[in-house]
């Protein structure tokens, strides 16, 4: 599927005049840098798809660290779905992410994060950096400070939106419709504000099929673009906004190649309406009302969440609507921030797999600590990881399919695999397995691993305690040790590369550096702090956690990500 329009021309909303500008080289940076984006003009746009319980690292991660990538590193992996991407994937290795949970939380010394919950806290700080509230400090009790807690900031999908969306919210998408509590939500649009985006696709399509519908009124497209895609012609419908752009301050060579460009959209404008942002376009990415019916539950898929893997054709099951729709909301520009969040506590039963995700990263079956290792589990995480790294690799292969400018669609996006935690038993944070497609309109470096990191990483230990047949036991004090990266390595904090992402999309900062909108300056600071230890707080149980002033130790972004 190669559209030969550039779909910049109409859907951006910004006005007619910019039209013309791509082709202008005096006006186009200018205006680009007035506007707060990139040199080339692009917007580009964010999507994260986000999974529960991490993966088995020693065979997730390339053996290469750091240098450029070949398809045959990661055909040798869990990876290998997304091989004949390489030349656009970017791998930043030795990241952690923060407010880790540790069995002994009785003092700082032992202490990595908060006491709440392996998971609650986790997911709560992932995108947010932030403490959780309630506190708790003991990390094996049930109590609300478990179950209940929330971060005391946002996170990064609205920090992003507010400044990068109209209506200044993403689209947060959760694959499978399931609802998320406090120990699996990660999208908080403000402190303990959680929120819950859709669950349907059908919602997710109909708020973008305003975009393209005549006399539509969502996303962020102009009028002119109905006037358009009902026939009318380009140069009429821009005809005041051209001669603007005629008078504004520009070289005769661009005045030239305004003249030439305006002569060859005269001869042009029939294919170039033709490919539009359209219901045509979304039928293209299967989006057909059956398809969609399907992954929402309808068609004999049975309700709610339990639709992630279940075939809705031959070629697709319902996990990809949900990832089209993000391409067609990319491709609208409908929103520049989306995030696909996949479900956890799931019983992966279309893949073969009788036990649910949760117990089977905990090697035992259950959410338990320590115990017998069940019969066969690395296999079924194998086969979990590579689904879930086909279903990236899914998207990565639909953004790459559209063009777009001088690429495609992929190249002006940073499409980011994110996982909870490193490995699932362990629930360690460091050396994250973080996977990146799209320069971000030719921000990040791409074809490369990148240790950002002081140290090489090591891929972990995750399938080395289980046995093919069941042998293999867990005890209490191998709960980090037996399948964890050690402590001391892979540890760069993720606030850093939030930053680099932050400021490839154009995200601005006040003086302080934390993005704040209307600010002028790049982002250097993000979330309250980037050491997971200064996440620990002592006291008792359920405490409500008072802001603590943030301390960032390490600011700035990753510039060895730059290009």
């Amino acid at each position: 599927m190669k559209p030969n329009f550039n779909r910049r021309l109409f859907l951006r909303g910004l006005g007619g005049a910019s039209l013309a500008v791509p082709f202008l080289g005096s006006v186009q940076e200018r205006l680009a840098k007035a506007q707060g984006l990139p040199a080339a003009g692009v917007q580009p746009r964010f999507l994260v798809m986000f999974t529960h319980y991490g993966c088995l690292t020693d065979l997730w991660f390339p053996a290469k660290s750091d240098g450029p990538l070949e398809a045959s590193d990661l055909e040798a992996t869990n990876l290998a779905a997304l091989a004949p991407h390489v030349n656009k994937i970017l791998m930043p290795r030795g990241i952690r992410a923060m407010n880790e949970w540790t069995f002994d939380n009785s003092n700082p010394g032992t202490a990595h994060g908060q006491g709440n919950d392996p998971h609650t806290q986790v997911t709560g700080t992932f995108f947010s950096c932030e403490p959780v509230t309630p506190n708790n400090s003991s990390p094996v009790a049930f109590n609300d400070a478990k179950t209940n807690a929330k971060p005391i900031g946002p996170t990064l999908d609205h920090v992003m939106a507010r400044q990068l969306n109209s209506s200044g919210s993403p689209l947060f998408m959760r694959v499978g419709g399931r609802s998320d509590n406090e120990m699996s939500a990660i999208s908080y649009s403000d402190a303990e504000v959680q929120f819950p985006g859709v669950g349907n696709p059908s919602s997710a399509y109909d708020t973008i099929a305003g975009t393209f519908l005549a006399g539509g009124t969502g996303g962020q497209t102009n009028p002119d673009t109905y006037r358009v895609v009902a026939g009318k012609s380009v140069l009429d419908v821009v005809k005041a906004d051209l001669e603007s752009l005629e008078r504004f301050d520009m070289s005769q060579s661009d005045r030239n190649k305004l003249a030439a460009w305006k002569d060859l959209l005269r001869d042009t404008e029939k294919p170039l309406v033709a490919a539009q942002c359209t219901e045509e376009m979304a039928l293209t990415l299967n989006l057909t009302a059956e398809n969609i019916s399907k992954a929402s539950g309808g068609g004999g898929l049975g309700g709610g969440g339990d639709t992630v893997a279940k075939k809705v054709t031959d070629t697709l099951d319902a996990a990809d609507i949900y990832s089209n729709i993000a391409v067609l909301a990319a491709l609208c520009n409908s929103n520049n921030v989306i995030f696909l969040k996949y479900p956890g506590n799931y019983v992966f039963s279309e893949l073969g797999i009788t036990a649910e995700n949760h117990g089977l990263s905990h090697r035992i079956g259950s959410a338990n600590q320590g115990g017998d290792c069940v019969p066969g589990v690395n296999d079924d995480l194998e086969t979990i990881d590579r689904y879930q790294v086909a279903k990236f690799a899914h998207l990565v292969n639909m953004l790459d399919s559209v063009e777009e400018g001088d690429g495609t669609l992929l190249d002006n996006c940073a499409a980011v695999y994110f996982q909870e935690m490193s490995d699932g038993q362990a629930h360690n944070l460091n050396n994250l397995p973080i996977i990146q497609a799209g320069s971000c309109a030719g921000y990040f470096k791409t074809g490369m691993a990148v240790n950002c990191d002081d140290v090489d990483p090591t891929v972990g230990n995750s399938s080395g305690v289980c046995g093919p047949n069941g042998d293999g036991n867990i005890g209490q004090a191998e709960i980090r040790s037996a399948t964890s990266t050690p402590f001391e390595l892979a540890k760069a904090p993720i606030n850093k590369y939030y930053c680099s992402l932050m400021n490839a999309m154009g995200v601005k900062a006040d003086a302080s550096g934390f993005p704040a909108v209307g600010g002028t300056q790049e982002v250097t600071h993000f979330g309250r702090f980037d050491q997971t230890e200064k996440f620990y707080i002592g006291g008792g149980d359920d405490q409500p956690v008072t802001p603590p002033e943030p301390d960032i130790s390490d600011p700035g972004e990753f510039t060895q990500l730059k290009a």
